[in-house]
């Protein structure tokens, strides 16, 4: 079945589920880290680290979930149907666990963290690489494969939105609830939802190299890297920024809702642009508007509402681009190089193992930075403040003309005018 043989109906359905695993990504990947530096007394440099070793481990399993998803999506869609529902409920439990601990002392927080994070992780992974993977097994041409990832992206951003608001208006366990419904929602949703095309052929088990042979994803991968570490420094600490820097925790959900609002509302935007200058133009395009937007970061001082709101809805729009382009970019790879409907799985579980690589990253060496560098949540002391802007706004600006760079030379300029 092709892309266009899909209605919008049939594609919601299956994008659906997109809505949940953002909703839990953000407090996850956002939330956490100020939770327990704030609400338990956390040391930043010992959370950092043991974040960084969580997602590590996370990461390092996502090529062989990939490899299980491409056996169950090989065999039947109900088959990974099942699959993607045994590794929700692993998914609620874990999160249920992680934001409501039953121990106190640091130690006991840290090892009752790490354990939730292990179930959590598992879970979101396993549903992820599965629900790419069926997407991507849907086929079609450029166009038509940025519309499948934009009804899954921009369905997930709708779940951002949620995230973004839920906590701070009507707290964790009815946000833990919420995620709940919509996760058996979502599953649903999908049952109802496309099917994925049959393998082209009976194959063995593919070979977690396999991706790697393509020079075409060896080289997009490289950016998406560069890229994604731009991105997961500033979302693991803008609550931070939030409240010490420009000192408006009050303003924090305003400021969360607007810069994935704007994501959201970008997306059909950046459709227009992919029709006009292609994926991979209109990806370079929305590097140079978040580093625009986060170079005016640096230069906001205490109280400046109106001046982050902007900053917000800049780099938000640069966001629709990051989830709906790269995504389509890998889809096409995967055509390319001749693997569709047999290896999607594999390089899906690669691209997860990148994405996540990114947020251990970001995690892992910014926190502990930041408290080598004097600051702490609270702090004001200017010299700490100016570490935190520099961490914050400084750094994505250099990745993300890195990942601009490397875009350009490795993708752009080697492509067939269109």
């Amino acid at each position: 079945m092709s892309v266009a043989r899909i209605g919008s109906v049939a594609a919601a359905r299956y994008g659906a589920l997109g809505l949940p695993l953002a909703f839990v990504a953000l407090p996850l990947y956002v939330m956490l880290p100020n939770h327990y530096a704030t609400q338990f007394g956390v040391p930043l440099a010992a959370l950092g680290l043991l974040l960084l070793a969580a997602r590590l481990f996370d990461a390092l399993v996502d090529p062989w979930i990939g490899r299980v998803a491409d056996a169950a999506l090989g065999r039947s869609s109900r088959r990974a149907w099942w699959l993607a529902a045994g590794a929700s409920a692993a998914l609620l439990v874990g999160f249920v666990l992680l934001f409501f601990p039953q121990v106190r002392g640091t130690d006991a927080l840290l090892l009752w963290c790490g354990a939730a994070l292990l179930l959590t992780y598992l879970g979101y992974s396993v549903v992820s690489v599965i629900h790419q993977a069926w997407g991507a097994r849907l086929g079609g041409d450029e166009l038509q494969r940025a519309r499948v990832v934009s009804w899954r992206e921009g369905l997930a951003l709708v779940g951002v939105l949620l995230a973004s608001v839920l906590p701070s208006l009507a707290g964790l366990a009815f946000t833990s609830a919420s995620l709940i419904m919509l996760t058996l929602i979502g599953l649903w949703l999908l049952r109802q939802g496309p099917a994925t095309q049959a393998a082209v052929q009976e194959t063995p088990p593919i070979s977690l190299a396999l991706p790697f042979r393509s020079v075409a994803f060896r080289r997009l991968l490289a950016v998406y890297l560069c890229n994604g570490i731009a991105s997961a420094v500033p979302a693991t600490l803008v609550l931070f920024f939030v409240r010490d820097r420009l000192q408006l925790p009050q303003d924090e959900a305003l400021f969360l809702g607007s810069y994935f609002a704007a994501a959201a509302l970008s997306i059909a935007l950046w459709m227009r642009c992919i029709q006009a200058i292609g994926l991979a133009r209109s990806w370079l395009l929305a590097m140079g508007l978040a580093v625009l937007s986060f170079g005016w970061a640096l230069a906001l001082d205490s109280g400046d509402r109106l001046g982050f709101l902007g900053v917000c809805i800049a780099s938000g729009a640069a966001l629709g681009a990051d989830l709906a382009v790269p995504g389509a970019m890998l889809a096409g790879v995967i055509q390319t190089a001749g693997h569709a409907r047999q290896a999607e799985g594999a390089y899906f579980g690669w691209w997860n193992f990148a994405t996540k690589l990114n947020l251990a990253l970001a995690a892992g060496l910014a926190l502990p930075a930041l408290q080598w560098l004097g600051y702490a949540p609270g702090e004001q002391d200017a010299a700490a403040l100016s570490a935190l802007s520099l961490v914050y706004c400084a750094l994505p600006c250099a990745l993300k003309l890195l990942a601009a760079g490397l875009l350009y030379g490795l993708l752009i300029r080697n492509e067939t005018p269109r």
